[in-house]
């Protein structure tokens, strides 16, 4: 037994508090720059990779004559469309291509809606824009019950007003990124919002709010007010990852390690023409096999293609090259998948 000075015996515990409370405050600290959320540039959301540049006038104004004339005349291309069958949307798990971005997915005993767009133009204008090349793949009011709505940010071909008023008729529950409620609500539904990495319990599923890179806005004074999202679906046998709409970057490894491994992963593979205006926001073929990698996704399906033409490349080359970058990774038919609007496939 060693000899003490009196007063000396509680210096060892009080150090060890000392030094749990400073582990506890520095795991916080940690856990809290994990999770902080979407970074912001005053009242404007920021991508994770920061600002990106934007295209000069001669880049822009010539795409946006192009785009002026194609919606007028047309291109003569589209993706592929089969009618639906009511009997394979009963299936779970299943997916269903409605077209553009909107899956109608079955798993674990929920049904939810992705980014619903039923519209005939993606535009603020009912005669002006972009108009659907094909038909939605089963008509809205011929949807089963959906227990909830995810949408990915405020753009006119994913957020589209009237669909979503006709699902608040329905009470449809919403899941939303920050500060995109409100225009949920004045449709008459109901919205939760979420920041990256935020998640909420829905039934036996959990659903989580990710990263992806893009930005967001309706017109010319509301750019990144809004934030914009892919979503993580978990439930206790399936993993769906659905990026919204999103360019490549390093962010989707986290998700890979932090909720991978992903079943199926619905990701944008069109509008990547001119590359000088659309590679930051938008990922081409290879990105998107890249993409379903890092998530460490079993399985991936292409999306955001062959509905509206909205860029340079003809609407319905991204699943040709599609295929042809995952015949180049050695990957299967069976693990890449195109569908044709109005079908369902069982994962």
């Amino acid at each position: 037994m060693t000899n003490r000075e009196p007063g000396t015996r509680s210096e060892k515990p009080v150090n060890r508090i000392a030094l749990i409370a400073l582990a506890a405050v520095t795991l916080c600290l940690i856990a809290a720059s994990v999770d902080a959320g979407a970074p912001r540039d005053g009242d404007q959301f920021v991508n994770l990779v920061g600002h990106r540049d934007r295209p000069g006038p001669l880049v822009m104004w010539p795409f946006l004559l192009r785009k002026a004339w194609t919606s007028l005349v047309g291109r003569g291309s589209s993706a592929p469309f089969v009618a639906y069958d009511p009997d394979a949307l009963k299936e779970n798990p299943s997916i269903t291509w409605i077209g553009h971005a909107t899956m109608l997915v079955r798993m674990d005993g929920v049904t939810l809606l992705t980014d619903p767009m039923f519209s005939e133009r993606a535009s603020p204008i009912a005669f002006l824009g972009p108009k659907r090349l094909v038909p939605p793949g089963v008509p809205l009011d011929a949807l089963p019950p959906i227990d909830f709505v995810t949408l990915s940010h405020s753009h006119y071909d994913h957020t589209d007003l009237p669909s979503i008023a006709a699902l608040a008729k329905r009470g449809t529950r919403f899941i939303v990124p920050l500060r995109m409620g409100e225009l949920v609500r004045d449709e008459g539904g109901e919205a939760v919002e979420l920041d990256w990495w935020d998640s909420i319990d829905i039934g036996p599923v959990r659903v989580y709010c990710v990263p992806v890179q893009h930005f967001s806005g309706r017109t010319l004074t509301d750019t990144n007010e809004r934030l914009w999202a892919g979503w993580v679906v978990v439930g206790p046998t399936r993993r769906f990852f659905h990026a919204g709409d999103t360019g490549y970057f390093e962010g989707f490894k986290e998700i890979g390690e932090r909720l991978g491994p992903i079943d199926l992963a619905a990701l944008p593979i069109g509008a990547y023409e001119p590359e000088a205006i659309m590679r930051f926001v938008h990922e081409n073929p290879a990105e998107a096999l890249q993409t379903a990698l890092d998530v460490r996704a079993a399985r991936v399906v292409g999306m955001h293609y062959g509905t509206f033409d909205l860029t340079d490349e003809p609407p319905d080359e991204p699943p040709r090259v599609l295929r042809a970058e995952a015949d180049k990774r050695g990957l299967s038919a069976d693990q890449v998948w195109t569908m044709s609007i109005g079908e369902t496939r069982r994962w």
